[in-house]
């Protein structure tokens, strides 16, 4: 199958961004958790170039204590994919939405159904972080037949010839990840973050995203001197958890909105 040329929404907007001098921010919220879509909401209304929609399931083997949390207080609520996916069909926040969840979630539904399901309720792209490189290939011309944007992720111990696997395949933006380990705020943003962002530069013009370990807005500027982007999640969702609210979260992005935007890693 022909892969896709022209880039889809969320692609779109993140070029937009680069190309206007700037940095992206990519917030996740998990789905289902609170008032989540207020506080989807509140995320585009306070600079967020694109929303990373979690679908709680229920062995995240990404994700730290945090984002689990989260996971186990919405599917003891009674959260499902579906539930989730259909209520995504009713937001418009004006931005693209992706959704992260892993691969069981896909294949229970059935690779062409699930990917035909996001591109109904307006999902612009989907991330797999349990998929290998080797067996995306059946979702991924699932996804571009029904125009859905498969994210891949790099890890920083690929190889340079791995990378290029990576990029040439992912669509949206490359997720570089920030450090080994699972998502989690940290004192400190690992030097892997930067060494990441680094090398998928010098191979990609694919915005280049970097998440995992970045949980401040002193964090996300001091990666986004070399990477296009920030993906921020753990943080994020700390806030869902302490019941802030949406406007906690709204507060949240705005913060990391105005560190991006700062001359010193601006361009």
């Amino acid at each position: 199958m022909t892969v896709p040329v022209d880039p889809g929404p969320l692609e779109a907007a993140l070029r937009a961004r680069r190309s206007g001098g700037g940095k992206a921010l990519v917030p996740y919220l998990t789905g289902g958790l609170g008032d989540w879509q207020a506080a989807l909401a509140a995320a585009a209304d306070a600079g967020a170039d694109a929303v990373e929609v979690g679908i709680p399931f229920s062995d995240p083997v990404m994700d730290g204590p945090v984002i689990q949390e989260a996971n186990d207080r919405a599917l003891a609520a009674g959260v499902t994919p579906v539930g989730v996916l259909d209520d995504l069909g009713r937001v418009d926040v004006g931005i693209p939405l992706a959704v992260m969840t892993y691969y069981n979630i896909a294949f229970r539904f059935g690779l062409e159904r699930f990917a035909s399901v996001l591109a109904d309720r307006g999902v612009a792209a989907a991330i797999l972080p349990d998929l290998p490189l080797e067996e995306t290939g059946p979702w991924a011309e699932a996804a571009d037949a029904a125009g859905v944007e498969t994210v891949l992720l790099a890890a920083p111990t690929a190889t340079e010839e791995r990378l290029r696997r990576i990029c040439a395949r992912t669509r949206g933006f490359v997720y570089g990840v920030g450090l080994l380990g699972v998502t989690g705020v940290r004192d400190e943003l690992a030097s892997s973050a930067v060494d990441m962002a680094a090398r998928l530069k010098q191979i990609t013009d694919t915005p280049v995203l970097v998440g995992v370990g970045v949980g401040t807005p002193e964090q996300a500027r001091q990666v986004c001197r070399v990477a296009d982007g920030a993906v921020v999640g753990s943080a994020v969702v700390r806030r869902m958890l302490d019941d802030g609210g949406p406007v906690a979260v709204g507060g949240l992005v705005e913060g990391f909105r105005r560190a991006l935007d700062d001359s010193g890693v601006s361009g």
